[in-house]
């Protein structure tokens, strides 16, 4: 390995940061413990009412981060305006886009393969352009996001490719393709 002796022996460790079994059911020794309420402030009134908020659904950011052992070691990594969040935002959209988050209204998946080779686009970029300027974690987890979305966009297109191809067989005979009729 570069930068080591010969001799020397690299070890690493991987740790399951998930707090659920494949099955969905809690691991031992978990205890989940919901978010304190959130004040907001109402329209008719200038005071703030406490309502609870959402439970904590796990970002795409953690998700595919899981591998990272320790998110206190990213600079920043508590701030709400932090380069992990802004990750996290970006990808939610790409991810959305591409059905794998409901809408929030509507409660409906969508497909816009456009708007998801956008947000993939702008990760790129995004990749290109801070490459050798973050933290080693950062530059893990971005490239976990766009390898995990570029798969999932890839999945999207085959199988909208696969739909058209089959809708056409019906339309289509090979008498209407030969021109026999």
């Amino acid at each position: 390995m570069i930068g080591h002796e010969d001799n020397e022996e690299v070890t690493f460790k991987v740790s399951d940061r998930r707090k659920f079994n494949p099955d969905g059911t809690l691991k031992d020794g978990v205890e989940l413990t919901p978010e304190p309420p959130v004040p907001i402030p109402t329209e008719d009134s200038g005071e703030m009412t406490a309502q609870a908020a959402a439970p904590a659904v796990e970002s795409p950011a953690e998700s595919v981060g899981e591998d990272i052992d320790d998110m206190e070691d990213v600079p920043g990594a508590d701030d709400p305006a932090s380069f992990v969040n802004f990750l996290s935002t970006l990808a939610t959209n790409a991810a959305a886009a591409l059905g794998a988050v409901p809408h929030p209204a509507t409660g409906q998946r969508s497909l816009d393969l456009d708007t998801g080779k956008y947000w993939l686009d702008v990760l790129g970029m995004i990749k290109d352009k801070t490459e050798g300027n973050l933290h080693p974690q950062e530059s893990r987890l971005l490239e976990g996001l766009l390898g995990d979305l570029r798969m999932q966009y890839v999945t999207m297109v085959r199988a909208t490719e696969e739909k058209l191809k089959a809708q056409a067989a019906k339309k289509f005979s090979d008498a209407d393709i030969l021109g026999k009729k």
